[in-house]
């Protein structure tokens, strides 16, 4: 178990999951045990969506100092264990840069976001799941026009259009069968139970390294979402952090 204390002695309890998550889970050790994390604050906090700490940056950082791309010189492989492991409430996750610089979705190498998120309906879910859908075309389609990429170019330089054509509606083709070999995107039954009751959030689902959650303390994590901040989403009063590992009582 890991617990972060906050300065005014309130602690959250983590429990990991180095089954889904190892090389992520045995990092995130590594720098607890190393004290990478203590003095450190939340420099990111969103109301009714999560707390993100983990910037080396922000120990001691001044006011208005911009904060979040701290870290130390390496990245984690993704490890997404979905949907086994989702975003409800209180869910551990890995920060990470946007697909569109890292495509891999590789972790940061030191911060994290604990997730607070909110309650939806069974209608938002379902209107989600299309959502989901459309998505993972979009994304079967621009690896396969990836794949493609020299082709394409040359027909376009050539003005080809005829050919052009012929060549995206194979891939509009080619696209539809890898995504029905996937199967539709959806929630499982337990995902559809925890977002309409305990609350979370789902839309990050499949997108990033979950890898643990927490035991005790989510209205610590309340308290925190909830707290003043400024438009850089930093809390306008520091809130900082001493991470440690404990033995778990059996």
């Amino acid at each position: 178990m890991v617990i972060i204390e906050m300065e005014n002695g309130k602690q959250i309890k983590l429990e990991l999951y180095p089954d889904k998550a190892p090389i992520t889970v045995e990092n995130f050790l590594k720098l607890v045990s190393a004290g990478f994390y203590d003095g450190l604050i939340f420099h990111r906090v969103i109301k009714d969506f999560m707390i993100q700490g983990g910037d080396p940056d922000s120990r001691n950082a001044p006011a208005g100092k911009m904060l979040g791309t701290g870290g130390p010189d390496y990245t984690l492989p993704a490890e997404i264990a979905y949907p086994q492991r989702y975003h409800k409430r209180g869910a551990l996750s890995a920060a990470r840069l946007g697909d569109e610089v890292n495509p891999e979705r590789e972790s940061s190498g030191s911060q994290f976001y604990i997730v607070w998120g909110k309650t939806f309906k069974s209608a938002e879910l379902k209107q989600m799941e299309r959502q989901m859908a459309m998505q993972q075309e979009q994304e079967v389609f621009n690896t396969l026009a990836r794949e493609h990429h020299d082709e394409i170019m040359t027909l376009r330089r050539s003005r080809d259009r005829a050919v052009l054509q012929a060549l995206q509606d194979k891939l509009v083709e080619l696209t539809k069968e890898k995504c029905k070999e996937k199967g539709k995107p959806s929630f499982t039954d337990e995902q559809m139970e925890t977002y309409t009751t305990l609350g979370g959030t789902p839309f990050l689902d499949g997108q990033y390294t979950v890898f643990g959650e927490v035991e005790e303390g989510l209205e610590v994590v309340e308290r925190i979402q909830n707290c003043d901040t400024t438009r850089n989403d930093r809390p306008r009063q520091d809130i900082s952090m001493s991470v440690e590992v404990v033995e778990s009582e059996e």
